[in-house]
């Protein structure tokens, strides 16, 4: 079972929500609205996908490295690696 079982429905909810997001954007440029507005729904959906990334990392720490430790060294190293890889890139710009 993966970290973010417990809050699967949540998580799609947020994301059907982001998807609406989506077509607002692309319904935004077929109907040639003002950049700034555009960009302003952009950052807003960056934010709520930044919003699902951080609870979805949240909860694989909370479960799926947490467990990893449970098992030894070996497998917590290897999460704790593909956590921090993951932080890399979500924090790159």
């Amino acid at each position: 079972m993966h970290g973010y079982a417990a809050n699967r429905d949540e998580l799609l909810a947020r994301l059907r929500r982001i998807e609406g997001q989506i077509r607002g954007l692309q319904r935004m440029i077929e109907e040639d609205r003002y950049c700034i507005d555009v960009l302003t729904q952009i950052s807003s959906a960056n934010r709520a996908l930044q919003g699902v990334a951080t609870n979805m990392l949240d909860d694989h720490v909370r479960h799926c490295v947490r467990n990893a430790i449970d098992e030894g060294p070996e497998t917590a190293d290897e999460r704790i690696d593909e956590a921090l890889d993951v932080i890399h890139r979500l924090i790159k710009r």
